[in-house]
């Protein structure tokens, strides 16, 4: 029978981001995504579910969800990931940085993660796919996407993305967004085609004038 994959979402901050930890069931090991805002709860929630954090995944390097990820080394040396495109915005000093690229895959435990690059809302923009499961962070939100007139952030790439990348995702496809700006604080790939407006547009001069509310 297959480990299944352990997911806890967290609504936490003032922006209403979304943290994970991501747990592999067999080995007990632990990936927070995007420390940021209340860490020592985050740990406090790991100790709870009996698990150890082994490493840090990061969807991209805005502050709301960075902002946790120095105090968290303090006690914990394990690896970041990130994408090798956002790396050089990460201001902080930190040794533990591991730059990696598209099509990438991370382990936690026995459990795989593939890594999709989705740039648009950042360059490096990266989601984290197992067993059916999206960790997008700000590529994709229920019913919506991620602003795209931040530095760094490229409209027309963020379409590119959303339709290179998420689209071709099964439907059954469960996202799990990094801010809770929707209905639901997840839903399918499926049924967002059929609600979420920049997924349904056929151009990238549609979805401009999507985003631009024109």
């Amino acid at each position: 029978m297959k480990n299944q994959l352990l997911i806890q979402q967290y609504e936490i901050g003032p922006l209403n981001n979304f943290l994970y930890l991501l747990g592999d069931p067999a080995s007990k090991e632990m990936a927070m995504v995007d420390p940021a805002w209340d860490v020592p709860f985050l740990l406090k929630e790991t100790k709870r579910l009996g698990y150890t954090i082994t490493q840090v995944f990061l969807t991209h390097a805005h502050p709301d969800h960075v902002n946790g990820l120095s105090e968290l080394l303090k006690t914990h040396n394990v690896p970041v990931y990130i994408s090798k495109h956002e790396a050089p915005f990460l201001t902080a000093s930190l040794n533990n940085l591991a730059p990696i690229d598209n099509g990438a895959s991370l382990k936690i435990g026995s459990l795989s993660f593939d890594v999709l690059h989705a740039p648009g809302h950042t360059p490096g923009c990266q989601c984290f796919l197992a067993q059916g499961q999206l960790i997008c962070g700000d590529v994709l939100f229920i019913d919506g996407c991620g602003r795209c007139d931040l530095p760094g952030g490229d409209p027309r790439a963020m379409y590119r993305s959303l339709n290179n990348v998420i689209m071709k995702l099964p439907d059954e496809t469960i996202v799990h967004p990094g801010h809770n700006y929707g209905p639901t604080p997840t839903d399918t790939i499926g049924h967002q085609k059929t609600t979420n407006p920049y997924l349904q547009c056929n151009t990238v001069e549609e979805f401009l004038t999507e985003r631009m509310g024109l």
